[in-house]
């Protein structure tokens, strides 16, 4: 049997961009939309994606939930490690303090970094730990909706 692991990987990424769109998220795949983006006033939480296994059973289930709460970001985003490398350089650039990590999440308030949660921070844990920690730092920094 022959496999074509582009074609593979291709799925794999289209099913991974379906999955954080439906629940809410804009992708953001150039280096000024990050720009526009991040200069609105208000919060942003920016999921940054990925094809790894801790993104799809942990991650992105995560970010589907984590935003039914009283309290929300403004802007929900997201940028692709490893696919979208110029948008998520730019994201980065943001996150001062915090090392490149992904997946990962990180908040953000009129364009600076307020939290993040690490790759550390969601592999190996329950999805329900890390919506718990998003609605935290939602409780803390967001606005009721």
């Amino acid at each position: 049997m022959n496999i074509d692991f582009n074609l593979f990987m291709n799925d794999v990424v289209r099913q991974a961009r379906k999955e954080i769109t439906a629940a809410g998220y804009t992708e953001l795949t150039t280096a000024e939309a990050v720009d526009e983006t991040f200069k609105k006033p208000g919060t942003t939480l920016v999921m940054v994606n990925s094809v790894c296994g801790c993104a799809g059973g942990i991650a992105r289930p995560a970010a589907a939930h984590a935003v039914h709460y009283d309290k929300r970001p403004t802007n929900l985003v997201t940028v692709f490690a490893g696919q979208d490398k110029e948008a998520t350089a730019r994201a980065r650039e943001y996150f001062e303090g915090y090392p490149p990590s992904s997946p990962s999440f990180a908040l953000l308030k009129d364009g600076k970094i307020i939290t993040m949660v690490e790759r550390h921070e969601i592999e190996g844990h329950e999805p329900m730990s890390v919506v718990m920690k998003l609605q935290e730092a939602f409780e803390q920094h967001c606005e009721e909706v």
